[in-house]
């Protein structure tokens, strides 16, 4: 075997594990436009047309994590830990799974989203989204940190706002919404709105700590 070929051999592979996250969190912010447009909907069947483009990006991303993993086990050498790769494997997939879900129930449930709560969260969720996409496209080179951590800082920052409408959401359902079927599917879609805010504060922290390590 010549020089080159062992060379090559213990070359990490950075561009195939940089490539596909930055193709992941592209698919993470333009799930986040999605959902924007989902709320913005009136229309029951429109709505549902929308919903389908969220599956099949869901799909996209599904089988891109696949193949982060499918790479975490062929290469021996990667450009960080193995273990951070998985967190920000799992924490953007994490992501889109319950961007997905919120989009499932609006629609399973029939629930009318021009609601103020609904409208807000998934401006946050855009937000939220817009900003991991910009903080996982600066990792290959990580030229601009201060680029990274202010992205970061917004996540953190929309997580908490989410936080707040959460709760101000929920109470105003128990004082304004008399129909109790329509109070558990309004709590619900809610609740899992207020966890894609959770998922991107993950992949933010998951993120800080990469770049900690390696900045």
């Amino acid at each position: 075997m010549g020089f080159n070929s062992i060379v090559s051999l213990f070359t990490p592979k950075d561009r195939v594990f940089y490539s596909l996250f930055e193709e992941v969190a592209e698919g993470v912010g333009r799930m986040g436009k999605l959902i924007k447009e989902v709320v913005a909907e009136p229309d029951f069947d429109k709505r549902a047309s929308i919903i389908s483009q969220v599956e099949d990006q869901e799909h996209v991303n599904d089988d891109l994590t696949h193949r982060v993993f499918t790479e975490l086990g062929r290469n021996f050498i990667t450009p960080f830990d193995r273990e951070d790769i998985h967190y920000l494997a799992s924490s953007l997939d994490d992501i889109c799974d319950y961007i997905y879900a919120t989009t499932k129930k609006i629609n399973f449930y029939k629930v009318n989203p021009n609601d103020t709560g609904i409208q807000k969260m998934a401006d946050l969720i855009e937000q939220g989204t817009a900003q991991i996409r910009i903080a996982v496209r600066e990792l290959r080179n990580m030229r601009d940190m201060r680029k990274i951590t202010d992205a970061l800082v917004k996540v953190n920052s929309i997580e908490n706002q989410a936080d707040d409408i959460f709760d101000l959401s929920i109470e105003r359902l128990f004082e304004t919404e008399a129909d109790a079927k329509e109070v558990i599917k309004k709590r619900e879609i809610y609740q899992v709105m207020e966890i894609v805010t959770d998922k991107c504060e993950d992949a933010a922290n998951v993120i800080e700590s990469i770049i900690i390590k390696y900045a």
